[in-house]
């Protein structure tokens, strides 16, 4: 595919200092290492010998941290719980340089937490053998409910853009949503969705980026085995939501942009195919794609961009970023 090296360039050269909200769920990742070497005596179960324990910043917070490597300004948005969890969620993102002042902590909320057992020989990569997860959802009736909406219809006149970030922990509400959007429209700010099970609750979005299953899993039926099925899929989202662009990730297939009145436009998958790893390539997407949007990049230039940091990202072990060297490396020929 041709495209325009140096007007890509310089969308990547106005990245630096854009400030972009991201409103979401803020997860904390918990890895706990260890070697295992014996079957317990107990139960048909691996042993396994503690030897450290790490935490990471995980769902919305995985945008905040793509947003960041890009030289961007990331501001955080959401409801956290009054635990020890958001503790950890608001030292790391202190030990990161970036503000939480519009993070509320909720006395009656829990924080989403996400553990990874990890284990392997002392001298081996250690694999994840379990991973547990402590669900907690946002009360439908929260007092924070105003505060937050004031907050994002404030950040819309400072923020070049929203990014929404849903895991489905119900930080993010629709309510909130049709009171704060208005204030983004008004003001031009892009506003890029990722939902992973509520896609057509948020109509009016500027560019939603779903990847291929969640497509099937709102439409129930499958829609990447041809070329029709997926026009019609990605006509009917874009009907639905009212927006005026949407981005289906493909994997391996690349992506797919559709935009009202133009065909549909096809990306094959920049650099190798051989992916290593998956984890946290939709939210360096769409941290690319909506940043891109804010530096005053077309549709079609900000699924390029994202597109080849897509590319740079599942070639990384883990939740991995890209930086602007780093990808203006992947366009240069």
């Amino acid at each position: 595919m041709t495209y325009d090296t140096d007007a890509l360039l310089k969308i990547i050269d106005k990245f630096h200092g854009r400030k972009v909200a991201v409103w979401g769920d803020y997860i904390l990742d918990e890895y706990i290492y260890g070697s295992t070497r014996r079957i317990s005596r107990e139960a048909p179960v691996l042993i396994l010998s503690f030897r450290s324990r790490e935490y990471l910043l995980g769902g919305a917070g995985n945008a905040l941290q793509n947003l960041k490597a890009l030289g961007a300004t990331p501001v955080p948005v959401g409801i956290l719980g009054d635990d020890e969890a958001a503790g950890r969620i608001l030292g790391l993102l202190k030990e990161q340089g970036i503000r939480a002042s519009f993070l509320f902590r909720d006395k009656g909320s829990a924080t989403p937490i996400k553990t990874r057992i990890l284990a392997g020989e002392d001298n081996t990569r250690k694999q994840q053998i379990l991973r547990i997860d402590r669900e907690a959802y946002v009360p439908e009736a929260s007092p924070l409910k105003r505060k937050l909406t004031a907050s994002l219809r404030g950040l819309a006149r400072t923020c070049s853009a929203l990014i929404i970030s849903d895991y489905n922990y119900r930080t993010v509400q629709e309510d909130v949503f049709k009171s704060a959007l208005p204030a983004f429209s008004r003001a031009g700010r892009p506003v890029c969705l990722d939902s992973r099970f509520r896609l057509l609750r948020f109509p009016g979005v500027t560019v939603a980026t779903p990847n291929e299953p969640e497509v099937e899993a709102v439409l129930n039926r499958p829609v990447g085995g041809d070329p029709a099925s997926l026009r019609k899929a990605g006509k009917h989202l874009i009907d639905k939501l009212r927006s005026p662009a949407l981005l289906i990730t493909r994997g391996s297939k690349g992506m797919a942009l559709f935009e009202r009145g133009k065909p549909v436009l096809s990306i094959p998958v920049q650099g190798t195919t051989d992916i290593v790893d998956v984890t946290g390539a939709g939210d360096t997407v769409i941290s690319v794609f909506a940043l891109s949007l804010a530096a005053g990049a077309s549709f079609r230039q900000a699924a390029l961009l994202a597109n080849a940091a897509g590319g740079l990202v599942v070639m990384k072990k883990g939740t991995a970023t890209v930086s602007p060297e780093e990808l203006r490396g992947a366009l240069r020929p």
